[in-house]
């Protein structure tokens, strides 16, 4: 690992570690987006970053408090950044105001030095599988990151968060009641309002539920197919 200290944290003062939070940088290149996480002026860091090529920088004590998830909350937590290890993955992310993307699959090397890294810091902290999660599951209405092009399921394989297995057969024509679903949502962790309707809030979770989750269709749209997916990760975390 590479040591490039950040000035970006402060105390904890929440608890202990339970959250695994995955992030991608969102700029042109790694060395662009090490620099901002190191500079005092963007408030923002995390405790570990992975170039493409599998280099790991380390930025911030596990001990302290890094700035990486915001506005943000699962389960009834909202102080993320105080229960959490944040990683940021180097990716230039998708297009945002004022800036073009280039998002692209995560490199072998890079995944490959994440599970070293995952598998490290799990060894170390007891995280539960419903507790790794992306950057969009705790701030879905702001935040797509890592987004639909990480590999969630080749994670899971190597015992590192859950992954659905193969969703239970359902007709195509069933119904997917609204309050149902966002009461399932609620249960599995994400932060959303139980309205029975599918207004902006119920989209945004969704999408970042299928960014995670149904990677093939990212919509926002309720359909049998991720109630299924919800249905089997809910009983997975009933069993674990």
């Amino acid at each position: 690992m590479i040591s490039q200290p950040s000035p970006n944290f402060n105390d904890r003062t929440a608890g202990e570690i339970k959250y695994l939070i995955l992030h991608y940088t969102g700029m042109a290149t790694g060395e662009v987006a090490l620099q901002r996480l190191c500079d005092e002026r963007s408030k923002v860091s995390a405790h570990y970053l992975i170039e493409e090529d599998g280099r790991i920088f380390t930025l911030v004590p596990e001990a302290a408090r890094a700035w990486h998830a915001g506005v943000a909350s699962w389960e009834e937590d909202h102080d993320i950044n105080g229960l959490s290890l944040g990683i940021e993955l180097v990716n230039p992310g998708h297009d945002t105001p004022g800036y073009k993307g280039d998002y692209r699959l995560f490199p072998e090397a890079q995944m490959a030095a994440l599970v070293t890294l995952c598998k490290e810091i799990l060894s170390r902290h007891k995280i539960a599988p419903w507790h790794i999660l992306g950057h969009s599951d705790v701030a879905p209405d702001r935040k797509s990151d890592p987004g639909e092009l990480f590999d969630w399921q080749f994670l899971a394989s190597q015992a590192i968060g859950f992954w659905p297995d193969r969703a239970t057969e359902m007709s195509v024509t069933t119904s997917v009641k609204i309050k149902l679903f966002q009461q399932g949502l609620a249960d599995y962790g994400y932060g959303i309002d139980i309205t029975g309707q599918p207004d902006p809030q119920t989209q945004a979770v969704m999408q970042a539920f299928q960014r995670h989750f149904r990677p093939a269709d990212i919509r926002g749209i309720a359909d049998p197919e991720c109630h299924s997916i919800l249905e089997n990760l809910l009983e997975k975390r009933r069993n674990y």
